[in-house]
């Protein structure tokens, strides 16, 4: 069995500062927010649209060093399932949040891909 991946969901960038980030990336290069969460007082999850794509910037992921790739996903349990049955390295289990569920799982050389799945209305 393989995912069944629908499209490119994002690239994540951690991201210490808000505002400086916000002036990079609004300012500086032009980007517009698409999303945007604060999930606790200064703790923030940012969208930029970028030609249908999104680049997520968020300071509310503790531990997270390094960027990532999502992708979106027909169905994520179907998707997490396939992975262990391949004996893809589990990154994260599901999280839920508002508008989506992730879980991360790890390539070969330990690089992390998150699968994503949107929520429907």
């Amino acid at each position: 069995m393989s995912i069944k991946v629908k499209e490119f969901a994002f690239v994540f960038h951690p991201i210490t500062d808000v505002a400086r980030a916000r002036k990079f990336y609004e300012g500086l290069l032009g980007l517009r927010v698409g999303l945007q969460v604060e999930f606790s007082p200064g703790q923030w999850w940012i969208e930029y649209d970028v030609a249908g794509q999104a680049i997520a910037l968020s300071n509310a992921l503790p531990g997270a060093i390094s960027s990532s790739l999502a992708l979106e996903v027909a169905d994520l349990d179907e998707a997490v399932s396939a992975a262990r049955a391949a004996g893809a390295p589990i990154a994260f289990e599901i999280k839920e949040f508002p508008g989506c569920r992730i879980c991360g799982i790890k390539d070969p050389d330990g690089n992390q891909i998150g699968l994503h799945q949107h929520k429907t209305a």
